[in-house]
This record gives structure tokens, C-alpha cells and sequence, in this order.
């Protein structure tokens, strides 16, 4: 499933893609209504160019269906990221802890400055699921669940830069 979503943070475009780039923003965020709260791994940085490696844990409620066949401890997932800070764009890799054969996820990032100052992060991506009948319903609830993560995330981020 291809998706395309845009999330709007009041905060400026370099700030935002700096702050996404770095540690700090990470260990701020703490849990959302999905996710626990990131975990980096690793960064590094070369030539202008940063790879994050961060664990997420799923943490949302599931259906009794989807918990017969998965179980919910072992939704983590690492999310490696190439920024390129001077294009503003991120390539985005979802490598499954558990489930390998069942999920592939991977995408970009782009950052725009708006007028008003703000910053528009386009999040598009490609999303498979392997499940016999369901795949089709359960990448529709992944992408509705990544659309509402980031919603909650945008305001975590402004505040996070307002306070550095």
C-alpha cells in the first residue's frame, strides 16, 4: 500500500529536520497512544549526512483477531534513517524485530518551510503485509495509526524546540 501524509509543525524547517537528525528530540518525545517511547540505538554522522537507528514498541490496543496470531510483545520494530540535512529529505527503513516475513515498510521524508514559517514533513511510503484475507485491512489500520502518531508527534516537537 502506497501512502502520502503530511504533518505540519510550528516550528522552522531547519530547526525541525536538525532536531529529527539528533538524539535529544528522541529521548523528549516519550510515548505516544501507540508507541512507547523511542529508544536510539546509534547515530552517526558523515559528511552532512546523519543514520539514526531507533527501536519503537507498539503499545496500542489490538484486536482480539489479530492477537490469535501475533503476539503484541514482540511489535518492535528499528527505524533507520539516512538524513540529508542540506536537501531536507530523510529515506526511511522499517526493519522488524520479530515478524520479518510478514511486514516491509520503507519511504522518505521531506522537509518544506511554509510561509507563516512553519515547517510540512511529507511522509510517503510503501507498506506490505503479509496476511492471509487481511493484509488489506491491516495496512489501512497502520497507515490510519502512523497518520494519527504523527499528529500527536508535531506538537511534541514545537514544544521540544520552543524549550531548546
Amino acid at each position: 500500500m502506497r501512502f502520502d501524509l503530511t504533518q505540519r509543525i510550528d516550528a522552522p524547517v531547519d530547526e525541525v529536520a536538525a532536531a529529527y537528525a539528533g538524539r535529544d528530540l528522541y529521548e523528549h518525545l516519550g510515548a505516544t497512544t501507540k508507541l512507547g517511547p523511542p529508544e536510539v540505538l546509534d547515530r552517526t554522522e558523515r559528511d552532512g549526512s546523519v543514520e539514526l537507528r531507533i527501536r519503537y514498541r507498539f503499545i496500542g490496543d489490538l484486536a482480539p483477531a489479530v492477537t490469535a496470531v501475533v503476539d503484541p510483545e514482540r511489535l518492535t520494530w528499528v527505524e533507520v534513517s539516512h538524513h540529508d540535512l542540506a536537501a531536507r529529505t530523510v529515506a526511511v527503513e522499517l526493519q522488524p524485530d520479530h515478524y520479518a516475513d510478514r511486514l516491509r515498510c520503507s519511504g522518505t521524508y521531506r522537509y518544506r518551510e511554509i510561509d507563516d514559517g512553519t515547517t510540512e514533513r511529507v511522509v510517503e511510503g510503501d507498506l506490505r503485509v503479509r496476511a492471509l484475507l487481511v493484509a488489506g485491512a491491516v495496512e489501512r489500520a497502520m497507515v490510519s495509526g502512523l497518520a494519527e502518531h504523527l499528529a500527536e508527534e508535531a506538537s511534541a516537537v514545537a514544544a521540544f524546540l520552543g524549550a531548546t
